[in-house]
């Protein structure tokens, strides 16, 4: 493989990054809940002060009480954002510190919004680079729902920030490009996978495509990349599920990649799918064997008068 420089419950779930995710099996009740914005970047200066604000919309016929707290945030290798009050691996990279919510707890009356102060405070001390925290509001149980047994439903909400102090140039590459088999997925097992690395101080969100192209140069099938964040310092996993017609078993996976740069990254791979195992028949059961046969009844001797 060569890389060339040629020139609200549900997928808000990937939260652009943010959105809003079920905590429970039982989530009908909220889902009436609402965050916007989901996504915040911004440019701050060294010793800046930065605020704005979210918006909660309670769209249902009961008061919601919604919690607070603040967070850091990766994207795993399938793609999934991850988020937690602490992250020590994301430590320098993280703006949690730096953000405060104002109020952290409150109640949303129905049909009604609640507006949510967020300030940024940046060190005075801190390197060019960006950035990343997050928000989250999880929904609280009501009394009704306290006095009652079974399943409570909760809804939490996420807003994603993006602090880039000062310009840090981008620094990302097309690392490979292949194809593997998921044998737990509910349709194709097959997915192909493009690894971009970031070895700067800045993220970056990758614009393009991935091509599957058949042996005679024609374009089979074109999936987008999807709109996530590569975060500094890491390689990013970028999962493409394939339905592919089982007929064609060679072709090539060609990506194409703008990371925020003049020039597109081109990079391609030949791939083969092996073809599926034919399981042996099953062996043909063994014939019962024939009962035996029953033995003859002894003869009875004559009677002594018939005896000669």
């Amino acid at each position: 493989m060569k890389t060339f420089n040629p020139t609200n419950c549900g997928r808000a779930i990937l939260f652009s990054l943010a959105g809003a995710i079920c905590l429970s099996t039982v989530c009908s009740a909220q889902v009436g809940i609402g965050l916007a914005p989901l996504r915040l970047e911004m440019n701050p200066a060294p010793r800046a002060v930065q605020s704005g604000l979210l918006t909660i919309t309670n769209e249902t016929d009961k008061a919601v009480r919604v919690r607070g707290s603040l967070l850091d945030f990766y994207i795993d290798d399938t793609d999934t954002p991850q988020f937690a009050a602490t992250l020590p691996a994301e430590a320098s990279a993280s703006c949690r510190s730096w953000l405060s919510l104002n109020p952290m707890e409150f109640e949303v009356p129905p049909k009604r919004s609640s507006i949510i102060r967020y300030t940024l405070r940046v060190p005075a001390e801190v390197a060019q680079a960006s950035f990343h925290c997050a928000a989250g509001f999880t929904t609280l149980p009501t009394a009704e729902d306290m006095g009652s047994t079974g399943l409570r439903a909760a809804v939490r909400m996420i807003a994603a920030f993006y602090a880039v102090v000062g310009n840090p140039a981008i620094n990302g590459e097309v690392v490979s490009v292949g194809l593997e088999r998921d044998d737990h997925a509910s349709e194709s097992p097959w997915r192909a996978v493009v690894v971009l690395r970031n070895s700067g101080t800045r993220y970056f969100r990758p614009t393009g495509a991935l091509d599957l192209v058949d042996d005679a140069g024609k374009v089979i099938k074109t999936l987008p990349f999807q709109s996530l964040p590569v975060l500094p310092n890491r390689d990013q996993r970028f999962l493409f599920p394939l339905e592919i017609d089982r007929s064609q078993t060679q072709f090539t996976l060609r990506a194409r990649v703008s990371l925020g740069r003049p020039e597109i990254l081109e990079a391609l791979a030949k791939v083969e799918i092996a073809p599926e195992p034919v399981a042996d028949p099953a062996p043909a059961a063994a014939p019962e064997p024939a009962p035996a046969p029953l033995p003859e009844p002894a003869s009875e001797p004559a009677p002594a008068a018939e005896q000669k």
